[in-house]
């Protein structure tokens, strides 16, 4: 037993001299390498020798196993790799944005005194691919641009190709373009202006002086369109009398009532616009409070609105009849007659577009930074929803207006995974 402990000492002395020089202590010449986690005993210490057979890995497939060598490719990160581009292509389409559409042709409707019915999904449907077209052809064309203001976007971060991007654009104007066709030849030709104003306005006008004008054309023909494809669809009367659902003037002739309805989006739009131009470099102070102006003479303009249309029926108009003196004096108010609830759900409509928009804009006109000026552009695009909204029960279509504010908490919560901007 002595003889054995005098032994191992010289046994491991002599099993260290064989080792290759500069391998002892996990050292190489020319300094130290980087200690890497020893598979074999699972403690810090030296990496496995080249010629020493790693042990097969005891983790479950699909998992980020603790004993992964270094310098391999861990396999388990595949499995989240569908999740990583759904969110690429979640973040290039601004999908939480989307909820800001279906509110236009629904306004639409309303403006025309028409109920929605299959002209107002197909234009909701052809108004949703070529919003998405348009955010899809927006990276495409700002890619060199992103890869210096924002590397993060899904283009210049590489996880979305730029042909993929543009190919997505041109997939997705089709699909919007044969929606529309189905609604008729009305709404087809508005569909057509809207996508050229949209592959215009991201393909050269954005940079220009003419873009909050093409941004607020296209939101104004997003809501004419929702307008044209209800009045075809519930059929208008040819100059002979007949039925043509696809009679262009007739149907351009029924949706001239919501023509003030588009202006003031549109005039919104172009707003929101006009700041998001600073909204990467900030320094704006004079735009966001013009802006904000802007916001509080629409709401007067919705407030002020002739409610001679009753809902649903565009030919008639609502009896004059006063109960006496008072109700006289409360017509003759800036707000008309407060004691209808239609009235007062628009008054609370409108309440609400300017709680969402207005402190937003304010902060950015106090401090014009970038952050502030994102969530000034923010707020503008979640204030479209209330407006649509007050647009639609100013015509008197208050079962439309609360469906259409109904959208507000989807595109809130969807605005916490997804960025607006």
């Amino acid at each position: 037993m002595r003889w054995r402990r005098n032994a191992l000492p010289a046994v491991l002395a002599a099993a260290l001299s064989v080792l290759p020089p500069g391998r002892r202590n996990g050292c190489t010449h020319g300094g130290p390498t980087a200690v890497t986690e020893d598979s074999l005993s699972g403690a810090g210490g030296t990496a496995p020798a080249p010629d020493r057979p790693e042990p097969p890995s005891r983790s479950r497939p699909g998992e980020q196993g603790a004993h992964t060598a270094a310098g391999r490719p861990d396999t388990g990160s595949d499995r989240g790799e569908p999740r990583q581009r759904l969110r690429a292509w979640a973040e290039l389409l601004r999908v939480s944005a989307l909820f800001s559409v279906p509110g236009d042709a629904l306004a639409g409707a309303a403006a025309v005194g028409r109920r929605p019915g299959r002209g107002t999904a197909l234009a909701i449907g052809a108004s949703l691919c070529l919003y998405e077209a348009g955010m899809a052809l927006n990276d495409w064309a700002d890619r060199d641009e992103d890869a210096v203001d924002r590397p993060h976007r899904p283009i210049p971060s590489g996880r979305i190709s730029p042909a993929a991007a543009l190919g997505a654009a041109g997939v997705l104007t089709a699909a919007g373009l044969a929606l529309a066709a189905r609604a008729g030849r009305p709404a087809l030709t508005v569909a057509t202006g809207l996508a050229a104003t949209v592959w215009a306005y991201d393909l050269h006008l954005k940079h220009t002086k003419a873009g909050p004008a093409a941004m607020a054309a296209a939101r104004s023909l997003d809501l004419l369109l929702g307008a044209t494809a209800t009045a075809t669809a519930t059929g208008v009367r040819a100059p002979g009398g007949t039925s043509s659902p696809d009679n262009v003037a007739a149907a351009a002739h029924r949706g001239l009532p919501a023509l003030p309805a588009a202006l003031v989006l549109g005039a919104h739009t172009y707003g929101v616009t006009a700041v998001s131009r600073h909204e990467t470099q900030g320094g704006s102070t004079g735009t966001p409070l013009a802006v904000l102006a802007t916001t509080t003479a629409l709401a007067a303009a919705v407030l002020r609105e002739s409610w001679g249309r009753a809902p649903d029926r565009p030919a008639t108009t609502r009896a004059k009849a006063d109960t006496g003196p008072v109700a006289r004096r409360l017509d003759a108010g800036p707000l008309g007659k407060v004691t209808d609830p239609v009235r007062l759900l628009a008054i609370t409509l409108t309440g609400a577009y300017l709680r969402t928009a207005g402190p937003p804009l304010l902060h950015a006109a106090l401090n014009p930074s970038p952050p502030l000026t994102q969530r000034a552009v923010g707020g503008g695009i979640r204030a479209m929803i209330p407006l649509q909204a007050a647009l639609a029960a100013r015509a008197g279509a208050p079962v439309t207006a609360l469906a259409v504010m109904g959208l507000v908490p989807l595109a809130r919560s969807l605005a916490r995974k997804v960025s607006l901007t």
